[in-house]
């Protein structure tokens, strides 16, 4: 009787055991989880500029401001230089915002910008180095434009909770200011020529744990990026990249989960002063939190944004209803479905 008790105290002692082993790992795991936050297009020129010198420069973010304080790692595309440059080069639009207005990025907790895009040069080379010291100095970390093609290809790192995140920035518009050896410029890629990415992917990979291609990339104001595009980001991933940033169309455009990797193919515009179309909604975007681990991403929640008055601020009501309703839609088409708590769960 005695050794029947015995073996049977033995026996919970190891199941308890055993499930506090489960239930440590398990937390264990929840723990270094990390949040990453994209948003797109970032200009903080002209009337934003203005604006942010009237009132303080937390201003832009409005009510998103706690969210932006509370993840891990901040991406965006920053479409404006910070200089006090006038060496406009000639073109339609020149956006630049004074250097002060890196205190805007630093109060909402932003690591990385993208430069590689089609403004970082708007106030010529003069402009871009100004921007990149200014975000030197603050601290905050650029990829994709440089005094020279190695500066403007090379990968930042980030690490957070013993998980190490790369980000490297492209873009594929215009190709005259491309960087090369000898001259500052952009890292600029052509799609459909995949050769590059993949000799860079091949190097980055086996330094970080989730790789981030950011990119600027496609026409202006298309809600569906083209076949070709979408063929060029399948591409990346299957080179061995985590997930794709993409910006330039100044509207949101759908996700896809490919291979469980992440693609967002155009995360719209973050904060701007630019014209409205009633139809296509350029002020309507949303942030996205992606949680990752070593291991790779585990879900992406969607917040739906709205611009107005130069500020960016959660949308509401119907008007979030229907921005929900339409991007579920556009990423029904790539079978990637938004549960009710727009979640989109891989794994």
């Amino acid at each position: 009787m005695k050794n029947k008790i015995a073996t049977a105290y033995i026996t919970l002692m190891v199941i308890i055991i055993i499930i506090a082993i489960i239930l440590q790992y398990r937390n264990h795991k929840k723990e270094n989880n990390i949040i990453l936050c994209f948003a797109g297009d970032t200009m903080l020129g002209r009337l934003v500029n203005k604006r942010i010198d009237k009132t303080n420069y937390a201003y832009p973010w409005g009510n998103i401001l706690p969210i932006l304080k509370n993840t891990d790692i901040n991406i965006i595309n920053l479409e404006t230089t910070l200089s006090n440059s006038n060496k406009k080069i000639p073109k339609v639009f020149n956006f630049k915002a004074t250097p002060d207005k890196v205190k805007s990025l630093t109060k909402a907790s932003i690591n990385v910008v993208n430069l590689a895009n089609n403004h970082i040069l708007d106030f010529d080379t003069e402009g871009l180095l100004e921007t990149i010291q200014t975000l030197n100095a603050a601290g905050i970390k650029h990829v994709g434009a440089g005094k020279n093609l190695e500066m403007a290809k090379k990968m930042v790192t980030i690490k957070k909770n013993g998980i190490k995140i790369g980000v490297i920035g492209y873009t594929d518009y215009p190709k005259a200011w491309a960087a090369t050896k000898e001259k500052t410029g952009t890292n600029f890629i052509q799609i459909g020529s995949i050769q590059k990415i993949k000799n860079d992917i091949k190097t980055a990979k086996k330094n970080v744990d989730i790789l981030i291609i950011t990119i600027h990339w496609g026409p202006n104001m298309r809600q569906q990026p083209p076949k070709e595009f979408q063929d060029f980001a399948h591409q990346i991933i299957n080179a061995g990249a985590d997930i794709i940033h993409g910006h330039s169309a100044h509207i949101f455009q759908g996700v896809e989960v490919y291979k469980d990797k992440l693609i967002m193919y155009d995360t719209g515009d973050f904060v701007d002063d630019y014209k409205v179309d009633s139809l296509l909604r350029n002020d309507q975007s949303f942030l996205f939190l992606v949680t990752v681990n070593k291991t790779g991403i585990k879900k992406i929640k969607l917040i739906p944004l709205l611009i107005s008055n130069m500020q960016v601020n959660k949308a509401e009501g119907e008007e979030k209803k229907e921005m929900i309703k339409k991007i579920k839609k556009l990423s029904a088409e790539f079978n990637t479905h938004i549960d009710k708590k727009n979640m989109i769960e891989i794994k």
